[in-house]
Protein backbone atom coordinates (compact mmCIF):
# COMPACT_ATOMS: atom_id res chain seq x y z
CA UNK A 1 0.00 0.00 0.00
CA UNK A 2 2.89 2.12 0.88
CA UNK A 3 4.33 1.50 -2.25
CA UNK A 4 1.11 2.34 -4.46
CA UNK A 5 1.02 5.59 -2.28
CA UNK A 6 4.34 6.73 -3.58
CA UNK A 7 3.25 5.92 -7.39
CA UNK A 8 0.49 7.67 -7.19
CA UNK A 9 1.74 10.66 -5.35
CA UNK A 10 4.59 10.96 -8.65
CA UNK A 11 1.99 10.65 -11.33
CA UNK A 12 0.13 13.94 -9.38
CA UNK A 13 3.54 15.43 -9.57
CA UNK A 14 3.93 14.86 -13.05
CA UNK A 15 0.55 16.14 -13.92
CA UNK A 16 0.47 19.26 -11.36
CA UNK A 17 3.81 20.58 -11.83
CA UNK A 18 3.37 21.47 -15.89
CA UNK A 19 0.33 23.63 -13.76
CA UNK A 20 2.35 25.02 -11.04
CA UNK A 21 5.57 26.19 -13.39
CA UNK A 22 2.89 27.84 -15.50
CA UNK A 23 1.54 29.67 -12.61
CA UNK A 24 4.86 30.32 -11.34
CA UNK A 25 5.47 32.13 -15.03
CA UNK A 26 2.57 33.86 -15.00
CA UNK A 27 3.28 35.64 -12.19
CA UNK A 28 6.38 37.08 -13.75
CA UNK A 29 4.34 38.16 -16.60
CA UNK A 30 1.71 40.15 -14.52
CA UNK A 31 4.71 42.11 -12.71
CA UNK A 32 6.46 42.40 -16.16
CA UNK A 33 3.29 44.20 -17.37
CA UNK A 34 3.44 46.63 -14.44
CA UNK A 35 6.56 47.08 -15.37
CA UNK A 36 5.70 47.73 -18.69
CA UNK A 37 2.74 50.35 -17.99
CA UNK A 38 5.18 52.29 -15.85
CA UNK A 39 7.60 52.91 -19.37
CA UNK A 40 10.33 50.38 -17.13
CA UNK A 41 10.80 48.35 -20.45
CA UNK A 42 14.52 46.81 -19.29
CA UNK A 43 12.64 45.76 -16.22
CA UNK A 44 10.02 44.12 -17.93
CA UNK A 45 12.36 42.21 -20.33
CA UNK A 46 14.10 40.68 -17.28
CA UNK A 47 10.69 39.58 -15.51
CA UNK A 48 9.31 38.38 -19.10
CA UNK A 49 12.69 36.28 -19.39
CA UNK A 50 11.99 34.73 -16.17
CA UNK A 51 8.77 33.85 -17.16
CA UNK A 52 9.71 32.09 -20.29
CA UNK A 53 12.48 30.12 -17.77
CA UNK A 54 9.77 28.57 -16.48
CA UNK A 55 7.23 28.17 -19.51
CA UNK A 56 9.20 28.75 -22.83
CA UNK A 57 6.29 27.86 -25.16
CA UNK A 58 4.02 30.99 -23.36
CA UNK A 59 2.45 32.93 -26.42
CA UNK A 60 1.68 35.49 -23.62
CA UNK A 61 5.24 35.95 -22.52
CA UNK A 62 6.84 35.83 -25.98
CA UNK A 63 4.90 38.15 -27.46
CA UNK A 64 5.25 40.46 -24.30
CA UNK A 65 8.78 39.93 -24.26
CA UNK A 66 8.77 41.19 -28.36
CA UNK A 67 6.82 44.51 -27.14
CA UNK A 68 9.28 45.29 -24.50
CA UNK A 69 12.55 44.41 -27.07
CA UNK A 70 10.62 47.27 -29.12
CA UNK A 71 10.69 49.73 -26.61
CA UNK A 72 14.06 49.72 -26.03
CA UNK A 73 14.77 50.09 -29.90
CA UNK A 74 16.02 46.10 -30.11
CA UNK A 75 14.27 46.05 -33.63
CA UNK A 76 16.23 43.13 -34.64
CA UNK A 77 15.81 41.19 -31.57
CA UNK A 78 12.01 42.18 -31.35
CA UNK A 79 11.40 41.17 -35.59
CA UNK A 80 12.96 37.46 -34.61
CA UNK A 81 10.86 37.36 -31.44
CA UNK A 82 7.49 38.20 -33.72
CA UNK A 83 8.79 35.70 -36.36
CA UNK A 84 9.02 32.82 -34.50
CA UNK A 85 6.07 33.58 -33.19
CA UNK A 86 4.28 33.49 -36.85
CA UNK A 87 4.82 29.79 -36.90
CA UNK A 88 2.40 29.27 -33.99
CA UNK A 89 -1.39 28.63 -34.73
CA UNK A 90 -3.43 31.44 -33.38
CA UNK A 91 -6.76 32.76 -34.14
CA UNK A 92 -6.82 35.47 -37.17
CA UNK A 93 -6.83 39.05 -34.24
CA UNK A 94 -3.94 37.77 -32.84
CA UNK A 95 -2.09 36.80 -36.31
CA UNK A 96 -2.68 40.32 -37.15
CA UNK A 97 -1.49 42.14 -34.64
CA UNK A 98 1.62 39.79 -34.48
CA UNK A 99 2.45 40.55 -38.14
CA UNK A 100 1.26 44.46 -37.07
CA UNK A 101 4.34 44.42 -34.36
CA UNK A 102 6.12 42.34 -36.86
CA UNK A 103 6.08 45.17 -39.01
CA UNK A 104 6.92 48.27 -36.97
CA UNK A 105 9.89 46.30 -35.80
CA UNK A 106 11.20 45.66 -39.32
CA UNK A 107 10.08 49.30 -40.74
CA UNK A 108 12.20 50.95 -37.20
CA UNK A 109 15.35 48.85 -38.27
CA UNK A 110 15.28 50.41 -41.39
CA UNK A 111 13.70 47.31 -43.48
CA UNK A 112 10.47 49.19 -45.26
CA UNK A 113 10.62 46.32 -47.74
CA UNK A 114 10.02 43.71 -45.16
CA UNK A 115 7.65 45.42 -43.26
CA UNK A 116 5.01 45.81 -46.01
CA UNK A 117 4.91 42.46 -46.43
CA UNK A 118 4.67 41.69 -42.87
CA UNK A 119 1.81 44.61 -42.81
CA UNK A 120 0.33 42.85 -45.75
CA UNK A 121 0.00 39.49 -43.58
CA UNK A 122 -1.42 41.18 -41.04
CA UNK A 123 -4.45 42.59 -43.29
CA UNK A 124 -4.64 39.18 -44.37
CA UNK A 125 -5.59 38.58 -40.80
CA UNK A 126 -7.52 41.31 -39.77
CA UNK A 127 -8.83 43.41 -43.11
CA UNK A 128 -10.33 46.46 -40.93
CA UNK A 129 -7.26 47.34 -38.75
CA UNK A 130 -6.86 50.94 -39.74
CA UNK A 131 -3.57 51.02 -37.55
CA UNK A 132 -1.76 48.44 -39.70
CA UNK A 133 -3.56 50.11 -43.37
CA UNK A 134 -1.92 53.70 -41.98
CA UNK A 135 1.49 51.58 -41.36
CA UNK A 136 1.10 49.33 -44.32
CA UNK A 137 0.59 53.10 -46.83
CA UNK A 138 3.61 54.96 -44.63
CA UNK A 139 6.14 52.04 -45.27
CA UNK A 140 5.31 51.99 -48.74
CA UNK A 141 5.97 55.58 -49.41
CA UNK A 142 8.82 55.61 -47.18
CA UNK A 143 10.28 52.43 -49.41
CA UNK A 144 9.21 54.81 -53.04
CA UNK A 145 11.47 57.91 -51.73
CA UNK A 146 14.30 55.19 -50.53
CA UNK A 147 14.08 53.71 -54.25
CA UNK A 148 14.49 57.51 -55.93
CA UNK A 149 16.89 58.94 -52.82
CA UNK A 150 19.36 55.52 -54.29
CA UNK A 151 18.13 55.96 -57.90
CA UNK A 152 19.27 59.83 -57.57
CA UNK A 153 22.94 59.06 -55.60
CA UNK A 154 23.25 55.81 -58.33
CA UNK A 155 22.60 58.98 -61.07
CA UNK A 156 25.28 61.21 -59.03
CA UNK A 157 27.77 58.86 -58.68
CA UNK A 158 27.36 57.91 -62.30
CA UNK A 159 27.69 61.45 -63.05
CA UNK A 160 30.99 61.46 -61.21
CA UNK A 161 32.30 58.73 -63.01
CA UNK A 162 31.76 60.26 -66.06
CA UNK A 163 33.26 63.41 -64.95
CA UNK A 164 36.47 61.57 -63.26
CA UNK A 165 36.44 59.99 -66.43
CA UNK A 166 36.74 63.24 -68.20
CA UNK A 167 38.89 64.46 -66.04
CA UNK A 168 41.29 61.54 -66.63
CA UNK A 169 40.98 61.82 -70.16
CA UNK A 170 41.85 65.32 -70.10
CA UNK A 171 44.90 65.17 -68.26
CA UNK A 172 45.83 61.84 -70.22
CA UNK A 173 45.72 63.72 -73.31
CA UNK A 174 47.45 67.20 -71.81
CA UNK A 175 50.35 64.73 -70.46
CA UNK A 176 50.33 63.48 -73.87
CA UNK A 177 50.45 66.82 -75.56
CA UNK A 178 53.01 68.10 -72.84
CA UNK A 179 54.97 64.61 -73.72
CA UNK A 180 55.51 65.63 -77.15
CA UNK A 181 56.42 69.50 -76.52
CA UNK A 182 59.36 68.48 -74.46
CA UNK A 183 60.33 65.67 -77.15
CA UNK A 184 59.82 68.63 -80.12
CA UNK A 185 61.69 71.11 -77.25
CA UNK A 186 64.77 68.80 -76.81
CA UNK A 187 65.23 68.32 -80.98
CA UNK A 188 65.29 71.61 -81.19
CA UNK A 189 67.87 72.14 -78.59
CA UNK A 190 69.91 69.49 -80.17
CA UNK A 191 69.20 71.39 -83.79
CA UNK A 192 70.83 74.23 -82.21
CA UNK A 193 73.68 72.25 -80.50
CA UNK A 194 74.47 71.05 -84.16
CA UNK A 195 74.24 74.23 -85.55
CA UNK A 196 76.67 75.50 -83.19
CA UNK A 197 78.62 73.01 -83.38
CA UNK A 198 78.47 73.66 -87.38
CA UNK A 199 79.37 77.70 -86.82
CA UNK A 200 82.55 75.77 -84.77
CA UNK A 201 83.61 73.58 -87.39
CA UNK A 202 83.64 76.23 -90.10
CA UNK A 203 85.31 78.84 -87.47
CA UNK A 204 87.68 75.99 -87.27
CA UNK A 205 88.29 75.59 -91.00
CA UNK A 206 88.23 79.09 -91.84
CA UNK A 207 91.47 79.62 -88.88
CA UNK A 208 93.12 76.79 -90.38
CA UNK A 209 92.91 78.22 -94.27
CA UNK A 210 94.02 81.69 -92.90
CA UNK A 211 97.00 79.77 -91.23
CA UNK A 212 97.64 78.37 -94.46
CA UNK A 213 97.67 81.49 -96.41
CA UNK A 214 99.81 82.88 -94.25
CA UNK A 215 102.60 79.71 -94.56
CA UNK A 216 102.20 80.01 -97.94
CA UNK A 217 103.00 83.88 -98.25
CA UNK A 218 106.06 83.06 -96.11
CA UNK A 219 106.95 80.47 -98.07
CA UNK A 220 107.03 82.42 -101.06
CA UNK A 221 109.00 85.02 -99.03
CA UNK A 222 111.66 82.68 -98.71
CA UNK A 223 111.64 81.55 -102.05
CA UNK A 224 112.41 85.08 -103.37
CA UNK A 225 114.89 85.77 -100.75
CA UNK A 226 117.21 82.19 -101.97
CA UNK A 227 116.94 83.55 -105.81
CA UNK A 228 118.06 86.89 -104.89
CA UNK A 229 120.85 85.17 -103.48
CA UNK A 230 121.86 82.99 -106.35
CA UNK A 231 122.53 86.19 -108.61
CA UNK A 232 124.96 87.02 -106.08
Amino acid sequence: MKYNRIITIFFIVLIIQPFILAQGGRKYIRQGNKDYEKELYQESELLYRKSLDKDQSSYEANFNLGDALYKQEKYEDASRRFLDLADERKDNMELGRLYHNLGNSLLKGNRAQESIEAYKNALRNNPNDMDTKHNLAYAMNLLQEQQQSQQQQDQNNQENKDQQDQEQDQNQQQNQEDQKQEQMDQEQREDQISEEDAKRILEALQQDEQKLLEEMKKQKARARRVAVLKDW
